[in-house]
Order: structure tokens, then C-alpha cells, then sequence
């Protein structure tokens, strides 16, 4: 029992972290160092992240990915089933460090997205896919 309890936990501290760091339905592209920063969102050694993306959605919609999505073997990714638009913070300086990280946002629509899933839940962005209709 103890096994199962702590492998729920791992993964809701997983499922907790993704939604943090990915999913803002409010966010804008010109936020992107404020609300980094209010969230934490760094590497484990302080350094600036050089990338991260927000799902401009809710949460059930971004967990129906592990659900509804298909699964890419090429990317050995779960590939969303609906296109999303998502703000990309891209770093500025490479090698900065919290708290002087700054971030160009860029607002992309038309974007399928792919996570890992685990236990049909998202606890990992891999990344986003322009869609080219016509």
C-alpha cells in the first residue's frame, strides 16, 4: 500500500508542476517575465529556463490530450487532438539566473500540442506543432 501511495503523490506533485509551469489561460505574450517569476518557474539549478511555453486553456481541456490525443511514435509523445494557441517565452541572455531572467513572448495559434502522459494525465511539454491547414 505504501508503494501505490507514494506513486499517486509523485504524480500528482507531477500533474501540479505542469499545470503551474504550462497551462495559463490568461496569459499574454508580453507577461512572460512577470508571471515566470511568479510562478518559479526555473531550472533546478536557478539558472533561467531557455524556453517555456503556455497552453492558453483550461486544465481539462489540456488533461483530454492524455485522453483523446494520439500517440506519436516518432515523437514517443501524446499528440493533442484540437489545435491550441500557446505563448512561448524564449530567454533573452543564455546563461542568466534568477531573478534577472527576461523573456521575448510570442502568442502562436493554430498549434497542436505534445506532452507526456502518465496514468492519462500531462506531467511533461515536449512541444508545439504549427498547423497547416488548406
Amino acid at each position: 500500500m505504501g508503494v501505490i501511495m507514494r506513486i499517486l503523490f509523485i504524480c500528482l506533485l507531477l500533474v501540479g508542476k505542469f499545470r503551474r509551469q504550462h497551462i495559463d489561460a490568461s496569459m499574454k505574450a508580453k507577461d512572460c517575465d512577470k508571471v515566470i517569476k511568479s510562478k518559479q518557474i526555473y531550472n533546478l539549478d536557478s539558472s533561467c529556463k531557455d524556453t517555456n511555453t503556455f497552453i492558453l486553456d483550461n486544465p481539462t481541456e489540456v488533461k483530454n490530450i492524455c485522453v483523446e490525443g494520439k500517440f506519436d511514435e516518432k515523437l514517443q509523445m501524446t499528440k493533442s487532438h484540437k489545435k491550441f494557441t500557446v505563448v512561448k517565452c524564449v530567454l533573452k541572455n543564455e546563461g542568466t539566473r534568477k531573478p534577472r531572467c527576461q523573456y521575448d513572448g510570442n502568442r502562436l495559434t493554430n498549434r497542436y500540442v505534445a506532452v507526456a502522459c502518465e496514468d492519462k494525465l500531462p506531467v511533461h511539454f515536449a512541444r508545439d506543432i504549427l498547423v497547416l491547414d488548406g
